[in-house]
């Protein structure tokens, strides 16, 4: 591979169309060496600064940040994507599909001529076709596949959402269409296909592999269709893209991407500063970046939420009056300020503001502490109780702080005579409702990683959930199960729309778990670079 001599980055301002650059920036980073060894890039390259090392070269094995930013969006392409402002599903490697009435069938139709990428070891003799998507996603659900045990033989993102148990089969109809029989209809499908861990990877590359006996290769020495190519990759300390000059999308307007490999938050920020690197991820010192004229910090609402789940199956949190109690005596705004030093938004359900499913209208939180001791007292409750609050103790992107969440929680409670005793620890794996679950109430969150309602709703609340151990409320409610039924059985929004906002509606009233906040992703950019340049969920 070609080996540049890193000297001084010389960049000038670049310009490049917004889905351009979201697509490179989800990308992974490449590194000025940890010896101070600088990068000579050429004026037409871009230098990100990235946290870490990807634990692999291909997005379907993996659910680990750091490598989805590097490689997801750089190196590959899916059948569909998400439009980053509108979350709405647009067409990708797939010109167009189509479900059939009773929601069973979807045939996709691929564009012609998409170019995989040519490098040092390997050239594609042909364009993309129906046989790279049957590869891609056999792979992942024929375990008797030849590539399915390469590398770790997992694939967790697949697992979670249980693809075995949504496909029935794939078929190849011709070069150019390819369709996907499920067992069920399931409106979210779409959605899982536009997410990071479903790209496409080529057959051609994987026979060549599998003929020289280095099928690991097809995880580590990656082909795809992407912006991007890689070019070379020193573990701890850089990668390098390459445009792919055959890219079937707009013209990239830089000829290089170069990961930074920093590890260190402040070596992240001098970087920034001193010019080595155009943009950095997680950035610390907000207020210096913010106080310079040619910095600009950027920020979105993740798709995830941090709540108070209540056990529904223990007294008195079997009694939604308790539970309304509960919510109308939580402060968030206040939470919002202290915890997530302002750094978040206030959850009024479990979907992110920026849900297609969310009647914006709606404001179902009220913080009201005499209305709180009135329905405690309405449900018996009138000189309050005593409880546990579990506060975990592992880090977690959509709580910054779960101990003072949960200390400030305490406060709030003890107004309306409710006692609580913090337990700074996760609470006890409960596998499901076969097992007692002796906690009263514990912090959890979630994160998604597409943003389709029912990846909120369905692992946390439904029934179903209740019985494998992640909805941790334990509440099951029927009415609530069958609509979100309803909204996986149909493909019209405003049909969707409608069985979620009742759903939504059930939620609020019965109150089983409380969404506290959403929080917030942060990259730094050099003023040169123009754009949005990532999105609430890559």
């Amino acid at each position: 591979m070609i080996n540049l001599i890193i000297k001084k980055a010389i960049i000038q301002k670049i310009h490049y169309a917004r889905l351009i650059v979201i697509f490179c920036m989800s990308v992974f980073c490449l590194a000025c060496s940890d010896s101070g060894e600088l990068s000579s890039l050429t004026k037409k390259s871009l230098i990100y600064c990235s946290e870490a090392s990807p634990e692999s070269f291909n997005p379907q094995i993996t659910i680990n940040k750091v490598t989805l930013d590097a490689t997801s969006n750089q190196l590959y392409d899916r059948l569909v994507t998400i439009d980053p402002v509108t979350n709405e599903l647009t067409p990708s490697l797939a010109k167009s599909w189509h479900v059939t009435r009773d929601g069973k069938m979807v045939t996709f139709y691929l564009r012609k001529n998409i170019a995989f990428h040519a490098t040092d070891y390997f050239y594609p003799t042909r364009a993309l076709n129906a046989d790279d998507v049957m590869f891609s996603f056999q792979r992942i659900l024929n375990k008797d596949h030849e590539y399915h045990n390469v590398s770790s033989g997992r694939y967790p993102y697949f697992e979670q959402i249980k693809f075995n148990n949504l496909v029935a089969s794939i078929e190849k109809i011709n070069n150019l269409t390819i369709r996907f029989n499920l067992h069920a209809p399931d409106a979210s499908f779409l959605s899982h296909l536009s997410t990071q861990y479903a790209v496409i990877l080529s057959a051609e590359y994987a026979h060549l592999l599998a003929s020289k006996k280095t099928k690991r290769y097809i995880d580590t020495q990656p082909i795809g269709t992407g912006p991007f190519k890689l070019q070379e990759y020193r573990a701890g300390s850089m990668i390098r893209f390459y445009k792919h000059l055959e890219y079937w999308r707009q013209n990239v307007n830089f000829d290089q991407l170069v990961y930074d490999i920093t590890t260190s938050n402040t070596g992240r920020l001098t970087k920034l500063m001193t010019g080595e690197c155009d943009i950095i991820s997680d950035p610390i010192g907000h207020n210096k970046i913010t106080e310079r004229k040619d910095l600009t910090l950027q920020s979105v609402t993740s798709l995830d939420v941090a709540y108070l789940a209540l056990n529904t199956l223990k007294p008195p949190f079997n009694n939604p009056l308790v539970r309304q109690a509960i919510n109308q005596s939580i402060n968030k705004d206040a939470i919002i300020k202290a915890v997530y030093l302002g750094h978040g938004i206030e959850a009024n359900t479990l979907l992110p503001p920026s849900s297609w499913a969310i009647n914006k209208a709606d404001n179902p939180h009220v913080y009201n502490v005499e209305n709180a001791k009135a329905l405690l007292a309405e449900s018996g409750y009138k000189n309050g109780f005593e409880m546990d609050l579990w506060a975990p103790t592992e880090p977690v992107t959509y709580n910054p702080n779960t101990l003072a969440m949960a200390i400030m929680i305490k406060d709030d409670l003890e107004k309306i005579g409710i006692q609580v005793n913090i337990i700074n620890q996760s609470p006890p794996v409960i596998v499901g409702i076969a097992e007692v679950a002796t906690y009263d109430s514990t912090l959890s969150g979630w994160s998604v990683d597409h943003p389709d309602p029912d990846n909120f709703l369905t692992p946390l609340l439904s029934c179903a959930a209740s019985e494998i151990g992640t909805n941790v409320a334990f509440w099951c409610n029927q009415a609530f199960d069958s609509l979100l039924a309803n909204g996986l059985q149909t493909d019209k929004v405003e049909q969707r729309k409608f069985y979620y906002q009742k759903a939504l509606n059930i939620l609020a009233q019965q109150a089983p778990i409380i969404p506290i906040a959403h929080s917030k992703m942060y990259k730094a950019k050099n003023n040169k670079i123009e754009g949005d340049f990532f999105t609430s969920f890559g």
